[in-house]
């Protein structure tokens, strides 16, 4: 009896992979060639933009094309990366017209230089192709919550070059203290698979060579728990202004025109007075903070452009944002502490994503990554504190946390 139980779970555990890794090379190879494409596309209105920086005077065209290109495709209601998180928790299905409307919107917002980053706009490409996918396979709604964490980490991994982190970001980031265990074969194949495809259109990955001496002593852990800490209420302060900005925009401004109007004179009001230091997704400050010297206030403008320009209707994401905050925060916060500044940028950027997205294997996976098993000993200290200091605040609203930071305890609340 107990045998032919045996053979029967492996049987279909047998059918289980080869039925994902076949249904993984199709989404991950369409997703890698999108997601190439749209990292392809960052770049080069990116550099377009650097190299004409009256482009930023186009941010009300940008703005007005961004509402009349979701009006167009009956997306009024804005879906983003909420949508996609709850997808997966509820097996609803992802808008398809997102993933076309999401590419053009956000390659509309860096060019004109508005200050978003990628993310939000790979995770909502890879649900929306994910879902089409699905709808071409008819796949069940169990499936088709996997298919769109499959298609979450392809993207994800064909933009930012780490496999591996988004592999584990789709699994961890819908329901904080629930792991996804079942979609890790299907999201690891399908991310590795993106990956690979993206290097063969010459996308670079994301990955920094540190040379700071690092040594775990007594004073270095207490002042790696003080670094955790001013991070994680800093990442409370930028998630409040990143909700408070959408709210207070949408309720005095409830023409969407009219909103992206505002929030495009704003901008290039900001601009005038700092320059356009902070447009755009902002990896050459990452650059200053791990290579250089960054401004002691950098992390703060960045945070209030960022502010702005997601709140006021504009497209992209924040995690790279939060790079850059959580890099330039850590590098002051490392000068203060008495350490390398630039380790204190690499850890700030760790710390600063774990507090924002909830999701601490993730972060020491993104660590790991992008800055090599080196300092993962430090990050794994930062990391561990951000998560329980940040409390429930969330860049994603419709992550749900299902279990206490602070106990064993089954609690089933929205983060706040």
């Amino acid at each position: 009896m107990y045998v032919k139980q045996f053979f029967m779970d492996l049987k279909l555990n047998i059918c289980f992979v080869c039925k994902w890794i076949a249904i993984a090379l199709v989404l991950g190879s369409v997703c890698g060639v999108v997601g190439a494409l749209f990292h392809l596309s960052i770049d080069y209105v990116t550099q377009l933009r650097l190299a004409h920086s009256w482009i930023v005077f186009g941010l009300p065209i940008g703005g007005i094309m961004i509402v009349y290109l979701y009006r167009l495709v009956h997306l009024s209601n804005e879906p983003g990366t909420n949508t996609i998180i709850q997808s997966i928790r509820q097996q609803d299905k992802v808008p398809v017209l997102l993933a076309p409307a999401i590419f053009l919107a956000t390659v509309i917002t860096h060019l004109f230089g508005g200050s978003s980053g990628r993310e939000g706009a790979a995770l909502q490409i890879g649900g929306s192709l994910a879902t089409t996918f699905g709808k071409f396979i008819h796949a069940d709604q169990r499936e088709m919550s996997i298919l769109i964490m499959c298609g979450m980490s392809a993207v994800f991994s064909a933009l930012f070059g780490t496999p591996l982190t988004a592999t584990l970001f789709s699994m961890e980031v819908v329901s904080v203290g629930v792991f996804y265990y079942a979609a890790l074969v299907p999201c690891l194949c399908s991310s590795l698979i993106s990956f690979g495809i993206a290097q063969l259109f010459g996308c670079q990955t994301t990955f920094y060579t540190l040379t700071a001496s690092f040594q775990l002593t007594p004073l270095m852990s207490v002042r790696l728990v003080a670094f955790a800490l001013i991070i994680a209420a800093f990442s409370i302060i930028f998630v409040l202004m990143m909700h408070y900005s959408h709210k207070w925009f949408h309720q005095y401004f409830q023409n969407a025109y009219i909103r992206v109007l505002v929030g495009s004179l704003l901008l290039i009001l900001l601009v005038f007075i700092f320059q356009g230091r902070y447009l755009g997704a902002g990896m050459e400050v990452v650059d200053e903070a791990i290579y250089g010297q960054v401004l002691p206030y950098d992390f703060l403008l960045k945070a209030i452009f960022t502010a702005i320009t997601i709140g006021s209707g504009f497209k992209g994401g924040e995690i790279v944002p939060t790079f850059v905050i959580g890099s330039t925060l850590g590098y002051m916060l490392a000068l203060l502490l008495g350490f390398d500044p630039h380790l204190g940028g690499a850890i700030g950027i760790v710390g600063m994503f774990c507090c924002v997205i909830n999701s601490p294997l993730t972060s020491l996976m993104l660590g790991a990554e992008m800055f090599g098993i080196q300092y993962l000993t430090a990050m794994a200290i930062v990391v561990a504190f951000c998560y329980v200091l940040s409390g429930y605040f969330s860049l994603y609203q419709a992550q749900k946390i299902v279990y206490s930071k602070t106990s064993v305890e089954f609690i089933n609340q929205n983060a706040k």
